[in-house]
Parts: structure tokens; sequence; C-alpha cells
């Protein structure tokens, strides 16, 4: 005797989950970085602990600019590896799209950066580095797999609170994002998404 044919509707459904699986990956920017983000956040741990707690000092605000060129580094580098190994092009359609949606706010986050550190308001940087980096996340996130923007919108969060919290947990705060965001979701892209 032999077993029962499933029915068709099984089959449809498996398809349909396929194809649409498919047509997400095909238009999404997918060369971001798992491992990458491991390393930025491993980097941002180091740096906050390093930092200290944001005192409006030279030294607090450069140890910080130090890490962000370093963190872009990371970036760049871990980027171009992953399109390369995985054979999705940097010159897919998506890839405009995601560094478009991405660049707006980033040179929001660089022109805010210069009037908060010259109104004496470089203690609150934190906030406002995180909720726009956040944005910049998410937003560029809407070209790549859904995990991204959910990531953005977990730095909007951290960016949000930092501006409601006390100045001094300002390296915590940017230690949880920069730090523990990039390495939870650099995990979970690594895993899912080929590195």
């Amino acid at each position: 005797m032999g077993a029962r044919p499933e029915p068709i509707h099984v089959h449809a459904a498996e398809s349909l989950r396929f194809i649409r699986d498919t047509m997400e990956r095909a238009g999404a920017f997918t060369a971001v970085p798992g491992w990458g983000g491991v390393l930025m956040g491993a980097s941002a741990i180091l740096t906050a602990v390093v930092s200290g707690p944001p005192d409006g000092s030279i030294r607090w605000f450069t140890t910080w600019m130090v890490e962000a060129a370093a963190g872009f580094l990371i970036a760049l580098v871990s980027t171009a590896l992953k399109a390369r190994r995985s054979g999705a092009p940097l010159t897919s359609p998506a890839a405009p799209h995601f560094a478009l949606a991405f660049a707006p706010p980033l040179v929001a986050g660089i022109v805010l950066t210069a009037v908060f550190a010259t109104m004496g308001l470089m203690a609150r940087l934190p906030g406002c580095w995180l909720l726009l980096y956040g944005t910049a996340v998410a937003t560029g996130g809407a070209f790549s797999v859904r995990v991204v923007p959910m990531m953005g919108l977990g730095f909007m969060g951290l960016g949000t609170l930092a501006f409601a919290a006390p100045a001094a947990w300002g390296h915590w705060l940017m230690a949880a994002g920069f730090g523990g965001l990039h390495i939870g979701f650099g995990l979970v892209i690594a895993r899912r998404y080929g590195g």
C-alpha cells in the first residue's frame, strides 16, 4: 500500500514560499556583512570601556571618531569580501538603492555632530549617533534582508533612550547599540545570510 499523495495546495504553498523568498533575495542588497558587524560590535564595546562616560572632552570625542573610522573600514572591507564570496555584486540593482537610502541620515549625523560639539552638547552625542545611524540602517535596510531594518529600529530605540537617560549613561548605550546590536544581528546575518 503506497503513501497517500499530498494535496496540491501543500505543494503550491511550498512553491509560493520558495518563489517569494527567492524574489526577496534577488531584489535585496544581501552583502550586509554579518561577521563584519560582529567585529564592529567588539570594537565598539572596547571603545566604550576606553572612552568612559561622555564628558565633553576632546579625548572622548576623538576616541569615538577613531572608532567610527575603524567601523567604517571594517564595514567596507567585510562588505566587499562578502559580496565577492557570495557572488552578489556590489553593482546589483539593490546596492545603489541601499546606499542612497543609507547615506542621508549619516550626512545628517555628521552635520549634527558639528552642531552638538560647537554648542557644548557633546555629552548628548550618543543619542544623536545612535538615532541617526539607526535611521540609516532602517532606511537602507528597506533594500536588504528583513533583519537589517529591524536592527535599525533597535538603534533608533537606543538613541531615543540615550536622549531621555542621564548623559553619563551614553557610553553604555553606545556599547549596547554599536556593540551589542551589531554583534547580535551580525551573528543572525552571518548564520542566515551567508556571512
